[in-house]
Formats: C-alpha cells, structure tokens, sequence
C-alpha cells in the first residue's frame, strides 16, 4: 500500500475524480475532464494539476478534453517508483510513455509551464510524432548556463536545503519568495495552497533545481531542430526565467510564436482572461492532422 499523501501537497494537486496511471516505472495522477482536442497540462515543480482549474473550466464547454497531470511527488501522485531524483529530463520520459497511454494515436496539444514546458521541449525533441503542438509558459531550459544562472542555481538549492533542514523560518521566506514566483491576484488561492505545503515540497524543490544546473538542462542547441508549432506565452515579469535570458534560444526555433502576459510565471493563472484568448486563436489556427 502507497504511503498517504501529505495534505497540503494534496490540495495543490488534481482533484477527484482521478485515477493513477503508469508511465516510466511509475504512477501519476491524471484528470480528466470534457471531450474533444486533447491539451495535456504539465505544472511546475512544486505546484500541481490544480494549477490549470480555471482553464478546464473556460475550454471544456467549448469542445476540448483537458487532462491535468501531477509530476510524481506532487500533488496526488506518490513518490517516484524509481526513486530518480526530479528533474526535466525525468519528467520527459514520464510524459513520452504518459501520452500514448493516454491518448492512443491521438496527438495531444501540450500545455507546459517552467520545469513542465522543459519536459515538453525534451519530449518534443526525442519524440515529435506523439504531439500535435506546444504551449509553454516560461519553459525552463533556454537560458544560458553562465555565472549568473549558476549562482542563482547554487543560492537556491541551499534555500530549500533549509527547507529540508525545516529551518524556522523557512516558512516565512517561501511565502515572500512566492510573491515573486506569482504574482498575480488570479493566483492568490492557488499560491496559497503553494506556501502552505512549502515544507513538505521542499525535498523535491531541492532535487529539481540541483538538475537545473546539470549539462543536459541546457537545451539551447537542441530547440533549433524543433518544427512543431508552439506558442510561447510568457509572463512578461518573471524574474526568475527572465524573457531577456531566453530571448535568444527562442528566437533560433523556425516554428515559434511569442505572445506576452501579465503575471511573473504563469500566464493560465496570472492572465487567465487574456491566455484564453490567445489559446484559442493559436489552437484555432493549428494544421489539420
């Protein structure tokens, strides 16, 4: 029997119903709702399937099927069976087995935000015939590694180290350091629930930013091979994967389309209103399979 989920993690994750899927050695919660164009959400490390609740809600009534997944630690999904340290490239291969369970033949749009959107350019990479186009929002993965991304890199994986370490005031500093991370009002019951399960997270927040700093997180040469459509929707105030750092990478892929939001990392939680919109015009637009 799985060990129980710890609350607050639980309540950042998808929510009932859901089942439990295998995929890469493990199991990951998955929900679905509606019926019609597949999009396929993938969050951000140490948030979780509810992230997307308001865009279920905006495009099941109007002809799509929108499946929530927690990465394995996250949200209701247990701990990696493999015991493989979180990472994008993990992630990646979880999300290749994930989708033809999932969908069959059926070629999903898939939705990725920071840690989530790098584990789409990965699959992407490795496997373009099982996806039928990308959305990613502050993908991590297209900044250059150079002293400055190395330090915050090294600053950050001490952080959470006390978290780890459960260091007082640890609690207090996440939740600030979440004003960062979310800024918009949209977000607020969302973050909530983020800073709340901080400490329980912290363990994973420490693996995945340790990865951060590895040789094949830098997918600045890969991307270049991309032909897939996808749309870039980026929070314009993110201070953590910066536009400006990611300008370069992105411009050097044939099939990209920028779009700017308000917000700091999310635009489907900060600028929900306006990411519908451009969603809808970009899915509108998509070839025919």
């Amino acid at each position: 029997m799985s060990s129980p989920v710890p609350p607050f993690r639980a309540a950042i994750g998808v929510q009932k119903p859901y089942e439990l899927v295998k995929a890469a050695g493990t199991e990951v919660a998955v929900a679905r709702r509606g019926m019609g164009q597949p999009v396929l959400c993938l969050h951000a490390t140490a948030h979780g399937g509810r992230d997307f609740e308001s865009l279920v809600e905006a495009l099941v009534p109007i002809g799509f099927e929108v499946v929530c997944v927690d990465w394995p630690g996250h949200g209701a999904s247990p701990a990696d069976s493999t015991s493989q340290p979180a990472s994008a490239r993990r992630y990646a291969t979880v999300l290749c087995a994930l989708i033809p369970a999932l969908f069959g033949e059926t070629k999903p749009i898939v939705l990725g935000n920071s840690i989530g959107g790098a584990a789409a350019l990965i699959a992407a990479i490795d496997k373009p015939e099982v996806i039928r186009a990308l959305v990613l929002c502050n993908p991590g993965g297209l900044a250059p590694p150079d002293p400055l991304a190395t330090a915050v890199i090294k600053l950050l994986v001490r952080f959470f180290e006390a978290g780890v370490s459960r260091a007082h005031w640890f609690p207090w500093v996440y939740s600030l350091y979440y004003r960062l991370v979310l800024s918009g009002k949209t977000a607020d019951a969302q973050r909530a629930r983020i800073v709340a399960a901080g400490s329980e997270m912290a363990p994973v927040l420490k693996q995945a930013w340790q990865s951060f700093g590895e040789a094949d997180a830098d997918l600045t040469a890969k991307v270049k091979s991309l032909h897939l459509p996808i749309l870039f929707a980026w929070a314009k105030s993110d201070q953590i994967v910066a536009w400006g750092r990611s300008e370069r990478a992105v411009k050097q892929i044939p099939s990209a389309k920028v779009e700017f939001f308000k917000g700091s990392h999310a635009a489907f939680l900060e600028d929900p209103l306006a990411f519908k919109a451009s969603f809808l015009g970009y899915a509108r637009d998509l070839p025919k399979d």
